[in-house]
């Protein structure tokens, strides 16, 4: 057959066609010299022992991956590739990966594998979080936390407004969500099959516990009023509402606003509850889809993005970026589902570390 006509059809799905390179069964890099040059488009300089280091060490992070946190037995790893001693030279994976000999089909297949953690590693560990995440942290988590109030003598917390809207909000629980571990991140990316490093956006994030669905929405107003987040930096397409519908919740709203008669909170809650249930299957409630997460994890959530602003010490000038973050809100009915469901919560990761198991190694 003429050159002309032979195309790689796992690289041009890769590339044009939707599919993910981590998904590709076998790499076509024959030489020392093709995989130097595959290494150099791809961001590592064999020539530059920091380089080398560096790809050893996401070699050891993706072992260690897969033994620790997914279940691969160390014994059942060639050995070949458990040490660099005797692999010798990191460029020995892709050619292994690229193996078309059939008495090689096992260590290409692990090839594979292994090269799959490392992509992703190198993902996980090298955005703008990596290297300013306490710059990140700051200007992302204190707006939040300059909001809130907590009062020692009663041990309530509150949104505590300021300027024009001095009102205060009573809230069962504020959390600063720990910014995710490496390997949590890779595991997640590694589960989603349409996921790549830059998409994970709950790296850092925030979790509002209110006494009931009403104040729910009072924090989202407030966050806003008080310019906490700024709504237009929202990624909608990233928005979750399994709580209650936003039209819904208007329309209860303005009914409520003709009867003072019933502005206690239980009256309120009621009010909602009657229009939901008259509303039944035809409420307009949405959630991003989750494979591994249960259907009754009732929550609003939201992806912002914040303005980070660095100036390297040293430097005259400055630079900014923008960076994701993302903030939960759930009542106190929904959160006790969540206290009361740690197995449920086992079970979500379980079910993200088989799917990322299968991804690394899918004939396992």
């Amino acid at each position: 057959m003429p050159q002309r006509f032979l195309f790689d059809s796992s690289i041009l799905g890769s590339v044009v066609g939707g599919g993910s390179a981590i998904d590709i069964p076998k790499l076509s890099i024959h030489s020392l010299d093709a995989a130097s040059a595959f290494l150099l488009s791809y961001g590592f300089d064999i020539n530059q022992q920091s380089d080398v280091e560096k790809l050893w060490y996401y070699h050891r992070r993706a072992l260690v991956l897969m033994v620790e946190k997914l279940g691969f037995n160390d014994t059942e790893i060639p050995e070949l590739f458990l040490d660099p001693k005797k692999l010798g030279d990191i460029r020995q994976l892709l050619i292994y990966a690229s193996s078309n000999d059939p008495d090689q089909a096992v260590m290409q297949r692990w090839a594979c594998a292994i090269l799959r953690g490392i992509h992703v590693f190198v993902h996980a560990e090298n955005d703008l979080f990596s290297t300013f995440s306490e710059e990140i942290q700051s200007q992302i988590l204190t707006p939040f936390q300059d909001a809130i109030f907590h009062d020692g003598t009663t041990h309530r917390t509150f949104l505590k407004g300021t300027g024009e809207n001095p009102e205060s909000l009573e809230l069962l629980g504020f959390e600063v969500k720990p910014f995710k571990t490496s390997s949590s991140t890779v595991i997640k990316l590694l589960a989603k099959p349409d996921a790549l490093a830059m998409k994970i956006f709950d790296k850092l994030g925030v979790r509002f516990i209110t006494r009931n669905l009403f104040d729910t929405f009072q924090v989202v107003r407030f966050l806003v009023r008080e310019n906490v987040i700024s709504f237009p930096h929202i990624m909608p397409d990233q928005s979750s509402n399994n709580l209650y519908p936003v039209e819904t919740f208007m329309q209860v709203c303005d009914e409520m606003a003709q009867r003072l008669d019933v502005m206690d909170e239980k009256n309120i809650q009621a009010a909602f509850d009657q229009k939901l249930e008259e509303l039944g299957d035809s409420a307009k409630l949405f959630r991003k889809e989750n494979f591994f997460s249960g259907s009754d994890y009732r929550f609003i959530k939201f992806i912002s993005r914040k303005m980070i602003h660095i100036k390297p010490q040293g430097s005259k000038e400055a630079f900014s970026f923008f960076y994701p973050f993302e903030v939960q809100i759930m009542d106190q009915a929904a959160h006790q589902k969540v206290l009361s469901g740690p197995s449920e919560h086992e079970a979500y990761k379980e079910r993200q570390r088989v799917a990322a198991r299968k991804r690394l190694f899918p004939e396992s």
